[in-house]
Parts: C-alpha cells; structure tokens; sequence
C-alpha cells in the first residue's frame, strides 16, 4: 500500500528562525519556508526528499538521532563545524563512548553527534566501504 510513497521526515523546534538560521548558515543546507505557513522550513537534503521542520510551542527534544548527515571524513567536519560554533556531545558510558572531540570510533564507523538550537539530536557519519 505505502511502499511507492515518497515518505519523508519531519521534527518540531521551538524557535523556527533560530532553526532556520543553523540550517542553513551553520550546517550550509539549503532552507525553504512556506509561504502559506510561517512556520514551517522545508530542509533541501542532497539525494533525498526534503525534510520539514515545524515549530511547536510546547516543543521537547527528541532523546534520540533524529538526523543523520553521512560525511567522507567525521574528524575534519567536526573541526569544521567547531569552527562555527558547534559543540559536540561527549558521551561516557559502557556502550557509548566518544573522545574529547565527541566522536566514536568502531566497527568500521566514526559517529559524532550535537544538537540543533532546539535541542534536536544530529549526527555527522563517515562509514568505511
């Protein structure tokens, strides 16, 4: 019945202009919005269907991924994206560990993870072939 659908994925934020901001400037995608509904962005993800952000007043974040950006090399785009400002999640605990710089390393995967202005969680993964 859905398997021809285009699905695609969405998250609320609690300040879409802040949202729009780190989307776009920070991270480099590119951003729409709607002219209909202000608050909604539309996130233009290479090879993808886009990605709507809402905004939510009564936003909570999510305490899980809820993107996935997949990069050639994890440790020059967390030097690149420290640059901008972004501040990676250290993580110390029996099944997840990352180093000073927030990146884990294993199993053939380098992952690091940080959060958007809403408190959303992302992550940047290079995978091995």
């Amino acid at each position: 019945m859905l398997n021809n659908s285009k699905a695609f994925s969405s998250f609320s934020v609690n300040d879409i202009n802040k949202a729009k901001k780190f989307y776009n400037e920070v991270l480099g995608i590119e951003v729409s919005g709607s002219l209909k509904m202000k608050e909604l962005l539309n996130l233009h993800i290479a090879g993808t269907n886009k990605i709507l952000i809402y905004s939510k007043p009564n936003h909570v974040p999510a305490t899980f991924t809820v993107l996935n950006f997949p990069v050639n090399d994890v440790e020059k785009t967390v030097e690149e994206l420290n640059n901008k400002g972004v501040k990676f999640e250290i993580y110390d605990q029996e099944n997840l560990r990352t180093d000073k710089r927030g990146i884990l390393s294993g199993d053939g995967m380098k992952i690091a993870w940080f959060k958007d202005p809403a408190g959303n969680i992302l992550s940047v993964v290079e995978e091995s072939e």
